[in-house]
């Protein structure tokens, strides 16, 4: 027969230390929470008395809801902490319990355990002697009431403790925080700190930031809004230690985070974080990464972590959201040992800094899973990114980047990237578009070139557009000073000049026509639209000596091709969808690499 631990019960109940007790579970009633997961409610015995202050951790449900945990069986207690409720009990937070013999082979109950009660093992006390005792102080209370508190953490009493800064409240790990508890501090570590957030609506303005804590134990997400955002956010370094206590807690919004925990925390007027200096022991970030190659299977919207390493990166652009704000974004080609590739958008401030230059290894914690031309990434308000992070798996990484990694051209997963670029993937000749028959499927097809420029349209590649900010609609001159616009059903005064230039693009093997817009026709003209106008209407010569100059010039192209028909013709449509200098010293690796496929096989 299994031997328990006696007197395990008793210790438990006084707070003190007893890990790695053998228990038998006596009795588990499941409790509904009001909004969040259910919780179970345990009763131990060590064979001598019983408990029924056990109450399960939500990370360990799943051995109640698996029938794992039932009565009877017999249990080694790994981790546990005591929480004292605001009417003095306590109650014992199992976090890490192991099934050493199942209900089944247990033979039943073990001894004639009996319900435990404070004092009942105690020897009979004196009565008590006014005149040689002194008055109970009111820093020793929580001594006199709680013995075993005291044993736990050090020699001193509560109120003189540094460990616990939290207004005396016990330090517990953050796998053990409820909604149902009052009084507890923390020691964690900041593993991600957001900027600063504002918005505006017909409730008012307000601000706020987020961050992402570690312990031991767990994770959790912290938010903080307003007078929150003023008092802690300078305050908060990113990788220090701090106590963290008093604040509110709620169910977490899954949609938004990937970090592991049920519960989220909001920082409110009662909120204390404190620096701890002595914080070595306080884990670093927490990764759960998954493989590029297997983004193919998660779903949508999906929140993971990713590594790889940093194949190309663009320049930075600007947006304009639909609130009228200016956004910055720029986007990046990722790549790991799957051998996949996948784009990714990064946003703000995130977008302005990052240096993508030596081809880094950049791990990304919270990327957000678009479905968008197949898959492609997102590093939103809540993710944390790394360069080169002192982690196993970045140093894995650049080892077979660096041995064989760096041949491989990668197949992507994101076929397209908007109207602003993307990444350069699918590489093709002239000549491939058209063996290929890229186009002819039922989607368009997305391809990237380096062509030369032989000829380009001058005739009507301008024409007069409305002035408004987001309509490009071609304007009808009333001949009286004013221009109207159909789609806007306005005239206006002025109009703007708009760029659609036809240009025929060659490289060794063939040539194609395509259809340039605004952007990428001002990028090869080297000159704006609006200048183009004017000098269209002022000197003819000039105007023609840009597109003379503008010839024989050699462009990166990224290129849409679709089958279009028109009065029963079909023919193969070209647009191009981003247009930018050869950058000689990526083209020539990538030729290099072409050499020793070929010349492997």
């Amino acid at each position: 027969m299994t031997k328990l631990s006696e007197g395990a019960i008793e210790a438990l109940a006084k707070g003190s230390a007893c890990n790695d007790c053998v228990l038998q579970l006596v009795n588990i009633r499941k409790i509904d929470g009001a909004n969040g997961p259910p919780r179970f409610r345990v009763m131990m015995s060590d064979g001598r008395h019983t408990l029924s202050s056990f109450m399960l951790s939500t990370q360990m449900n799943c051995m109640a809801e698996e029938n794992l945990l039932a009565p009877n069986c017999i249990c080694l207690l790994k981790k546990h902490v005591t929480n004292i409720l605001k009417d003095g009990r306590r109650v014992v937070i199992i976090l890490e319990i192991d099934v050493i013999k199942p209900a089944q082979d247990a033979g039943g109950k073990i001894g004639d355990p009996t319900p435990y009660t404070e004092g009942q093992t105690k020897a009979p006390q004196p009565a008590p002697v006014p005149e040689s005792r002194l008055p109970l102080q009111p820093q020793n209370r929580n001594e006199a009431v709680n013995k075993g508190f005291n044993r736990d953490f050090g020699k001193k009493a509560p109120s003189a403790m540094p460990s616990t800064p939290g207004g005396g409240s016990k330090v517990v790990p953050i796998a053990s925080l409820n909604p149902y508890q009052s009084k507890w501090t923390i020691r964690a570590r900041i593993t991600n700190k957001s900027s600063i957030r504002t918005w505006s609506n017909s409730r008012g303005d307000g601000k706020l930031f987020s961050m992402e804590i570690v312990d031991e134990s767990g994770e959790i997400r912290v938010t903080g809004f307003n007078q929150e955002v003023d008092k802690f956010y300078g305050l908060i370094e990113v990788g220090k230690v701090y106590y963290i206590s008093k604040g509110s807690l709620k169910i977490a919004n899954k949609q938004y985070t990937s970090v592991k925990n049920d519960y989220e925390m909001t920082l409110n007027g009662e909120s204390t974080v404190i620096p701890c200096d002595d914080g070595c022991d306080v884990p670093m970030m927490q990764w759960d990464f998954v493989s590029i190659g297997d983004l193919e299977n998660r779903d949508k919207d999906a929140i993971l972590d990713v590594i790889g390493v940093c194949k190309s990166v663009d320049e930075v652009t600007r947006l304009t959201t639909k609130t009228n704000r200016e956004v910055s974004k720029r986007t990046l080609s990722l790549m790991d040992m799957s051998g996949k590739v996948v784009t990714v958008t990064l946003w703000g401030e995130e977008a302005e800094k990052f240096d993508g230059s030596g081809q880094p290894i950049l791990a990304i914690k919270a990327a957000k899973l678009s479905d968008f031309g197949g898959r492609s990434l997102s590093a939103s308000f809540s993710s944390t990114l790394m360069i080169n992070p002192d982690i196993p798996e970045a140093y894995k990484l650049r080892g077979w980047y660096d041995k064989e990694g760096h041949t491989m051209d990668g197949q992507s997963l994101t076929e397209v990237k908007g109207a602003g670029g993307g990444g350069n993937t699918n590489w093709k000749t002239l000549a491939d578009v058209k063996n290929e028959h890229l186009g002819h499927g039922e989607k368009a097809d997305y391809y990237t070139a380096i062509a030369t420029i032989v000829y380009l349209r001058k005739e009507n590649c301008l024409y007069q557009a409305c002035p408004s900010q987001d309509c490009n609609k071609k304007v009808v001159d009333q001949q009286n000073g004013m221009f109207r616009c159909e789609k806007c059903d306005k005239e206006f005064p002025n109009f703007k000049y708009r760029l659609i230039l036809s240009a025929n693009i060659a490289d060794y093997g063939d040539n194609q026509w395509v259809t340039c817009f605004q952007e990428s026709a001002e990028a090869i003209l080297g000159q704006n639209a609006s200048y183009l106008g004017q000098l269209k209407d002022s000197n003819e010569a000039a105007f023609d000596e840009v597109f003379q100059q503008a010839n024989f010039n050699t462009f990166v192209f990224r290129n849409r091709v679709k089958l279009e028909t028109y009065n029963d013709e079909s023919r193969i449509k070209a647009t191009v969808m981003d247009v930018k200098p050869v950058d000689h010293k990526d083209y020539s690796k990538r030729l290099i690499m072409n050499i020793r496929k070929l010349a492997a096989q």
